[in-house]
Order: structure tokens, then C-alpha cells, then sequence
């Protein structure tokens, strides 16, 4: 476990993508599919409680969406891009495998030349791992502050789903269930300013962070490009169940700050995979699902982009008081684990 007394989440921003496929569209698409392994209709929605996802117009890049929360966070904050001391991008998606995605980002909002900049990449948790990262540097003293964003870019590993599974004549309702968590998956950005704190400040602080590696079952979930299209193949019921086993040793150590076991934190915000994972989460972990603030219906799996998106939206609607507390709680395929505690 590690402990922060100087770090403030002074500032989020979050772009949403502007088109919108519903599960409904999608099962749609898959009609031939559905009718030949005799599937019913509303199954999609009625495993992953994902009633759309959002998706960006035709060739846009990690490091665009993610330059559209950024700079959102830079008008938010009225901070001087030139300020920024560090620079983190933390998607899956990414624009190419070489330059760090982080280096286009950096171009397009005009931060300085001196800024420290780099990728982090760790399936869904990477953006909670940029925050541990720019953290520790803020608390030793290394930078003042930084800028950690986020552009997922879901569009070619959704359309490559569904063209395999509308073309593979030889799908069988065991075959198929690996593709089936690549069709919850959407777009979205989000950025966050991170920066060290004033004494006596009313900012959002970040407190303490616990994490965990499970990576005996680094086989469950495994993407990335195949003949020309991106696909994904996950087992998802094995991967629900290791990875809530392995959220629950991460809660153990995470709570055992005083103040931070489950009836002391006001908000949870994780990252969303299912309605189904998040159950068995909060019933795992003896946590009341009422303090799980969702965007899961109307977003889907955003990896990286989903926990801190869902806070993000959560501190806009101001549904929190001074002195309340919050947990961000990430689960990512490897399998690896990380909570956060934050508070007002």
C-alpha cells in the first residue's frame, strides 16, 4: 500500500465520441448469426447491461481523442499549456507502435519542450497506473504537476468482430462466446491535471492506493491484430470470476487504512465491464452497490477510459460533499488490480 499527503486531482475533462451504436444495432448486424445458433434477440443487452456504446467518426486516432480531453482539462483548469511539467498517455489504444502515442498528444496541445513525456500501457488499468506514476513524482518533489489522457478508439475491433462472426460459418454457441466481450467495448477520452497541494486547500486529494497481480491467468483475455483486423478473445466467465478474486486481496490491503474500510467511503467508481462483474464485485468485497456510481449502460467498456470517465462525470454532477470519500476501483486483463482512494 502507498500513502499520498501532497497530491490534488485538481482538474478532469472527458470527450464523448459523437455516434452511438445500440446492442440492439449490433444484434442487428449479427441477424444470420443469431437465427442459425437459434440465439434470442436482447441477449447482448441482457448479459452486459450495455444498452449503447460510443463510437468516433471513421479514422480517428488515440492521440486525437485523447488531445479533445486535454485540452478540455487545460481550459478547465486555465493553466498555460506551457506549464505542464509531464505529459502521461495511458490507452490501450494507441496511434502506432513507435512514437509513444504521448508525443503526438504533446504536439498537438503545445506543451513545453521540457516536459517529461511517455506511454503507460496496462490493458484497462492504464490510466490508474499513470495516476500512481505521476503521483510519486509529484510527492518526491520531482514535478509540480502533470497531465494524464486517454483515447480509446473501439470503431476497427467492434467492425472486425462482426465481420468474423458474420463470415465464420462454422461459429457454434460454444465457438462464439469468446467474441462476445469485444462487442461491449466503446470509445471515449478523458484527461485529469494532477498537482501538488496547498496546505489547508479544498481540493480533491488522492490519499492511498493498494494493487495486485494475478498473472497465472495472463491467457484469459488476449487482443491485438490478426491478418489485417483487430480481435479480441476473451473467456469471459473465467475472467470475471479471477479477476474478483484478485480484487478482493487487493481490497483486503486497501482497506486496511483506518477510514477506508466499505461503510466509510461514500462513492465507488470502477472500471465497467458488466453488470454482472460489478454484482459479483460488490458482493464479493461486502460493498453496498448503491454507492456504485455507473456509466456502463450508455458507454460500455471504455478500458482506461472507463473508472476515470465515470468519476469525472460523477464530480460534474456534484454529487459529493467536503469531507466525503471515494474508492477507484480497477480490475484489467494480466490480471492485475489497483484501488485508489480519494477525497474531498
Amino acid at each position: 500500500m502507498i500513502h499520498y499527503s501532497k497530491v490534488c486531482l485538481d482538474t478532469f475533462g472527458y470527450e464523448l465520441p459523437p455516434l452511438t451504436l445500440s446492442s440492439d444495432e449490433i444484434e442487428n448486424r449479427l441477424a444470420p448469426v443469431y437465427e442459425r445458433l437459434n440465439l434470442p434477440a436482447g441477449r447482448l443487452e441482457l448479459m452486459s447491461g450495455i444498452k449503447q456504446r460510443r463510437f468516433w467518426e471513421k479514422g480517428t486516432r488515440p492521440s486525437q481523442a485523447a488531445t479533445m480531453a486535454g485540452k478540455k482539462v487545460l481550459d478547465s483548469a486555465d493553466i498555460d499549456p506551457k506549464e505542464i511539467e509531464c505529459l502521461i498517455f495511458t490507452s490501450v489504444s494507441r496511434d502506432m507502435m513507435e512514437p509513444a502515442t504521448a508525443s503526438f498528444v504533446h504536439n498537438s496541445l503545445g506543451l513545453s519542450s521540457s516536459a517529461l513525456i511517455f506511454d503507460i500501457s496496462n490493458a484497462c488499468l492504464g490510466f490508474l497506473d499513470g495516476m500512481v506514476m505521476l503521483a510519486n513524482m509529484i510527492e518526491l518533489g520531482q514535478v509540480k504537476n502533470g497531465l494524464i489522457v486517454s483515447g480509446e478508439t473501439a470503431e476497427e475491433l467492434v467492425e472486425s468482430t462482426l465481420v468474423s462472426l458474420v463470415q465464420d460459418q462454422t461459429l457454434s454457441r460454444k465457438t462464439i462466446k469468446p467474441a462476445f466481450a469485444s462487442l461491449t467495448i466503446g470509445s471515449g477520452s478523458v484527461g485529469l491535471y494532477m498537482r501538488c497541494a496547498s496546505a489547508n486547500e479544498d481540493g480533491v486529494r488522492l490519499v492511498h492506493g493498494a494493487w495486485e497481480a494475478n498473472t497465472n491467468h495472463n491467457n484469459l483475455c488476449h487482443g491485438g491484430q490478426q491478418s489485417n483486423s483487430t480481435l479480441m478473445a476473451t473467456n469471459s466467465e473465467e475472467l470475471l470470476h479471477r479477476g474478483v478474486e484478485t480484487a478482493k486481496k487487493t481490497w483486503e490491503r486497501f482497506s486496511q487504512k483506518k477510514g477506508w474500510r466499505g461503510g466509510d467511503i461514500d462513492r465507488f467508481f470502477c472500471h465497467q465491464v458488466g453488470s454482472a462483474h460489478a454484482k459479483l464485485l460488490f458482493q464479493s468485497l461486502g460493498l453496498s452497490p448503491d454507492k456504485n456510481y455507473e456509466t456502463l449502460a450508455n458507454l460500455g467498456n471504455v478500458g482506461s477510459v472507463s473508472a476515470p470517465i465515470t468519476m469525472a462525470m460523477a464530480i460534474e454532477k456534484q454529487i459529493y460533499t467536503r469531507g466525503q470519500k471515494g474508492a477507484l476501483l480497477g480490475i484489467g486483463s494480466g490480471i492485475n488490480c489497483m484501488m485508489l482512494g480519494v477525497e474531498w
